[in-house]
């Protein structure tokens, strides 16, 4: 049972986290064009729903979906802790720093597809997992 609900709300946490990042880039966009104290709350922001990066390694995991999505999740909470260190070296080494906003949009890459390669896994039958080829095509035979 709680596997099939960790299953069925993976997809839907990292589709949610996926459209905290567009908010993110927004609300950095903000910050350039319109007040510098914009970067506050989207310091704040971030801080707020980089939670669901953990949240949704640990669904991942429970839900018992394929390695590929279990790997794509895990890599979502590095890249998203990985954010936090490159602005904290903008001052000693700013070239580094300056791979934030890359990183930004690579995180929401990632999201967007590890919500959908989520979804389709969570529409194969949990017994039948072993033996999908769907489940192969995505990586984890």
């Amino acid at each position: 049972m709680i596997t099939s609900v960790a299953r069925r709300a993976h997809p839907i946490v990292l589709a949610a986290f996926a459209a905290c990042a567009v908010v993110q880039v927004f609300l950095a966009g903000l910050g350039v064009f319109n007040d510098p104290g914009a970067f506050i709350t989207h310091r704040e922001f971030g801080y707020l729903f980089g939670w669901l990066t953990l949240v949704g390694l640990v669904l991942a995991l429970v839900g018992r979906l394929p390695r590929r999505v279990v790997g794509m999740s895990a890599l979502l909470l590095v890249l998203f802790a990985l954010q936090s260190v490159f602005v904290a070296l903008r001052t000693e080494l700013p070239a580094v720093a300056a791979l934030h906003p890359l990183n930004g949009f690579a995180i929401l890459a990632l999201a967007i597809v590890t919500a959908r390669a989520s979804w389709i896994a969570g529409r194969v039958p949990e017994p039948a997992m072993e033996a999908s080829p769907l489940v192969e095509a995505l990586g984890d035979a």
